[in-house]
């Protein structure tokens, strides 16, 4: 039986494998290259899926987090980042967290309407929502469907605060919303970088914009008043902690004041994933790399206790937190709470009544 997605490599994805969906009891394989019962695979070309959601706004739980609520346009990401743990999350819909992830991407086109069903929900307080906790909101699917500009044109409409992170300069699109948000102390924008070297960007986040790029973004809309931070997320140790010094001084000449970080953590699907794509791009380092998470985690990639899970604990995940720390402080990082304005929330009905 052949699998011909297990014997080649798919240059522009992260996930070079397509693990099976746990939510899924069947599944199908190739069996011959030239048998009878051959199919194409669309080319492995990405491919929209235009949906209806019932909501658009999720309460997020978790504590550890930094977030109450998340909003999400769009479920999957061509971005392709290996680790990426929204990737569970697509086998929901039926699909792999794999390649799947990567070349179905879920447009959920009724966004816009769904948010402004939401802010005028009866006693909501207005509590800082990001965009997005999931997936990237300014993913290359955006220039076509332009979702996230229209949820932060009502969110300024309607007052409603705005976390943002993204590893996408698109955002520089549309600085001139955020612009007028940060004059009301709306927004807040994070950049994730987590690695300044663009071979490793290239093969770990193959269709993310390059350090250069992201550092950028961080410049441009620093200039333009809007409080920018950066997520050196997630750290892989054995292949990019040791950027850590290099990373907070460049994002601090920036412009950036705040920063933040996380340890990788390979739960579900996300485990095959990054192994397979850990093997077959780092071969020769592969055992002290994974051995090095594991020693993140209790001796595991995997890590659910809140807390813990996204820092880790042992020799290693104090040494990288340490050395976090160390270098925030040289670099005038994280001396600020900045905390959004919420009294300005006003549903738009609302403000019309006033004349």
């Amino acid at each position: 039986m052949v699998n011909e997605e297990e014997n080649q490599y798919f240059k522009g994805r992260g996930a070079q494998v397509n693990p099976h969906n746990k939510f899924i009891q069947n599944s199908y394989v190739k069996e011959h290259n030239e048998g009878i019962d051959d199919w194409e695979e669309s080319d492995h070309k990405t491919t929209f899926l235009l949906e209806n959601s019932k909501t658009i706004v999720n309460k997020v739980d978790s504590p550890d987090v930094g977030m109450a609520y998340s909003l999400n346009p769009y479920q999957g990401c061509e971005h392709g980042c290996t680790y990426c743990y929204a990737r569970n999350a697509h086998q929901y819909w039926g699909y792999s967290a794999g390649l799947d992830f990567e070349r179905k991407i879920i447009v959920k086109k009724d966004a816009p309407a769904l948010f402004k069903k939401f802010l005028e929900k009866k006693g909501w307080d207005a509590s800082t929502i990001s965009l997005s906790g999931n997936t990237d909101c300014y993913q290359p699917a955006e220039r076509k469907f332009k979702l996230t500009r229209q949820l932060l044109e009502i969110a300024l409409e309607y007052k409603q605060p705005i976390g943002m992170i993204t590893k996408n300069s698109l955002i520089l699109r549309d600085i001139d919303i955020l612009q007028e948000m940060a004059k009301l102390n709306l927004v807040m924008v994070y950049s994730s970088i987590n690695s300044l070297n663009n071979k490793l960007r290239l093969a770990m986040e193959p269709r993310t914009a390059t350090a250069n790029q992201r550092l950028k973004v961080v410049e441009e809309l620093s200039k333009a008043g809007i409080p920018m931070g950066v997520m050196l997320a997630p750290l892989i140790p054995g292949l990019s902690d040791h950027e850590i010094p290099a990373i907070l001084k460049a994002v601090a000449n920036a412009g950036a004041i705040k920063a933040g970080y996380t340890v990788v953590r390979l739960n579900g699907a996300i485990g095959q994933i990054f192994e397979d794509w850990l093997r077959k791009n780092f071969p020769d380092r592969f055992d002290k790399v994974w051995h090095m998470i594991q020693s993140c985690h209790g001796g595991n990639v995997n890590d659910s206790r809140f807390g813990d899970r996204m820092r880790g604990d042992g020799k290693i995940a104090e040494m990288i937190k340490n050395n976090f720390k160390l270098h925030c402080r040289l670099n005038g990082l994280n001396q600020n709470e900045i905390i959004l304005n919420h009294s300005l929330f006003k549903i738009p009905s609302e403000q019309m009544t006033l004349f």
